[in-house]
């Protein structure tokens, strides 16, 4: 497998965050990104205006984040060309997006702060919608201000990587939830505005720092073939692998601050062959899912349907299954959260 790590969920002055086009790909190009997708409130003007393409060997792509007019139920968009009217309910423009051939991921979907009345929560509430592709499972920005106290802001605001723990318990709850019934691929987001503030009256710090956030919450996408860089108009065949990377579930979420995750797989070996993360495959006796680390040692958690199965302490695990169900793999590196598969189904 070829595997390619990008940030997803980011904001640039197209909308509110404070970073161009240009300066927010040089900040990926520095951290080594393959690829980043611009999802903006409700706009796809950096699209209109020619940005998508290669840079180097860092493949920009442009999505929206779109909301309903209670500023709720926000949606990540990606492969589509026009943003939606915020007038829309949020099935309505979740299905905008399918019919147009994009893909869709509900965004921070259990915020609930309580502690930054100028920044309130933005949960999903409409779960009776059907045709949104995934969730974003784990996202920095709602983590940091949700774990925001004022004994650890100051310590928060100029290190906002440290207070970065896991995912919401409810968030990989719901997730667990919807995989018993059909394929819902996770994700993870940054959501970087690089919002700057004043601290104590005299000195602004800018929180969240693109170059920053690029080395945190990544998703990590496996494909058969290579990107292949080049002429900035070229991009369609990597743009399409990666778009179907996502709606597959054929990736994983890591905190990457905590170590490089590059080179985790997950897969199911059968009789019949090999199958990823992702994929949904029939039953048989002894199926076997591996877990290969690329560190020497990790905690490493089998969750079927939801629960824990089995932990091992090593730098691989072999699981035999021999129920049916949704297998998913979590990965704890030095007691802190680290990677988070998808799920493979065993129907």
């Amino acid at each position: 497998m070829q595997e390619y790590v990008g940030a997803l969920h980011i904001h640039s002055v197209y909308s509110d965050g404070t970073g161009t086009v240009e300066e927010i790909i040089n900040y990926a190009r520095e951290v080594g990104l393959d690829y980043l997708i611009l999802t903006d409130h409700n706009t796809v003007k950096a699209l209109k205006e020619g940005c998508e393409g290669w840079y180097g060997d860092t493949l920009f792509l442009v999505g929206c984040e779109i909301n309903d007019k209670e500023n709720k139920n926000h949606y990540l968009a990606f492969g589509i060309e026009d943003a939606y009217s915020t007038r829309m309910n949020a099935d309505e423009y979740v299905k905008k997006v399918k019919d147009a051939g994009g893909i869709g991921f509900l965004a921070h979907p259990f915020e609930k702060r309580t502690n930054m009345e100028e920044h309130p929560p933005y949960p999903w509430t409409d779960w009776d919608c059907k045709d949104f592709n995934g969730i974003e499972i784990w996202n920095h920005m709602s983590e940091w201000m949700e774990n925001l106290t004022e004994e650890n802001k100051y310590q928060a605001f100029v290190h906002p990587l440290r207070t970065i723990e896991m995912p919401p318990k409810e968030t990989l709850e719901k997730w667990d939830e919807l995989n018993l019934t059909r394929p819902v691929v996770g994700i993870g987001g940054v959501d970087a505005h690089a919002h700057k503030h004043n601290i104590l009256g005299f000195f602004e710090v800018e929180i969240f720092p693109y170059k920053v956030l690029f080395k945190s919450i990544r998703t990590h996408i496996l494909l058969n073939e290579k990107f292949v860089s080049g002429d900035k108009k070229k991009y369609q065949n990597a743009k399409a692998l990666v778009y179907d990377a996502l709606a597959s579930g054929y990736c994983f979420v890591a905190n990457d601050y905590r170590a490089d995750s590059k080179g985790f797989r997950f897969y199911a070996e059968t009789g019949k062959g090999k199958y990823q993360m992702g994929s949904t495959i029939p039953f048989e006796n002894e199926i076997i899912l591996r877990v290969l680390l690329p560190v020497k040692s990790a905690e490493i958690r089998l969750i079927y349907n939801g629960e824990l199965l089995e932990k091992v302490d090593d730098g691989k695990a072999d699981f035999v299954i021999n129920n049916k169900g949704v297998y998913r793999i979590e990965v704890y590196y030095s007691g802190k959260a680290w990677i988070y598969s998808n799920h493979i189904r065993i129907v």
